[in-house]
């Protein structure tokens, strides 16, 4: 293996994905290798059933995989108990979802709480962490504001913010910006940037090629597979957040 693949934070080895048997067999995802480094923001692109959802999934352990490894910071965590990976999930992973997958009967700021609650931390520390990543996504004004009082934009921040609560390995990203109109998208574009600049390592599911141009590194899936796999460089990728607004 190579030096990324020895370095990588997060590894797909041979990872597939079949669904159902005989005749009605799909495999969504074909046998994959996939190498992410720890502070990267990697673009994964794609039609509509390519597969690019499901491999996050199994990247994030929430499917298992049917053949292969997906492994996390050295761990193996497609052969964990359920307990095990749940755990893992809570404390290593951020999700952020298309649908944000708020809590609609809590506040913003008990959304971004209730992950930490979970993963054992204090009120007080989770308050404070909550109060401190709702200011940081520029939504300190909105804390106990519920998801219906939120625009689009306000709510996939909240979503953000909840997924960094519990300061993650990885930020896993499923089509982020489909709900949203472009002033909303440029808002979490903007945040994106952000996290990418401050070393987090993110791993973004999307059709926007707005997404994918702030990215340093770009798989485009086709069928299961991967059919192509470049390195953005620091100028184009600059070049793309000007074209979109990411710099004023």
């Amino acid at each position: 293996m190579n030096d990324i693949g020895n370095t990588a934070v997060l590894r797909a080895c041979g990872v597939s994905k079949e669904h159902g048997q005989g005749q009605s067999l799909v495999r969504a995802v074909d046998e994959l290798d996939l190498a992410v480094p720890t502070g990267e923001m990697l673009a994964v692109m794609g039609p509509s059933g390519c597969g690019k959802s499901t491999l996050l999934h199994l990247l994030g352990g929430l499917e298992r995989p049917t053949g292969g490894e997906v492994w996390l910071a050295g761990q193996r965590i497609d052969t964990m108990s359920e307990r095990a990976l749940a755990r893992l999930r809570r404390r290593s992973i951020g999700f952020v979802f298309q649908a944000f997958h708020l809590m609609e009967e809590l506040s913003a700021a008990e959304n971004v709480e209730l992950p930490a609650l979970l993963a054992g931390c204090s009120a007080r520390t989770a308050k404070r962490r909550a109060h401190e990543l709702l200011e940081r996504v520029g939504l300190a004004d909105r804390a106990r504001h519920l998801p219906p009082e939120l625009s689009g934009g306000q709510r996939q921040r909240v979503a953000i913010a909840r997924a960094l609560v519990n300061e993650p390995l990885v930020i896993l990203a499923d089509e982020p910006s489909g709900n949203l109109d472009t002033a909303a998208t440029l808002e979490v574009l903007r945040l994106f940037e952000e996290l990418r600049s401050a070393g987090q390592t993110l791993l973004i599911v999307t059709h926007d090629e707005r997404v994918a141009a702030t990215a340093d590194r770009l798989i485009s899936m086709r069928d299961g597979t991967f059919v192509d796999d470049t390195r953005l460089s620091d100028s184009a990728t600059m070049r793309l957040g000007d074209l979109i607004g990411l710099e004023d």
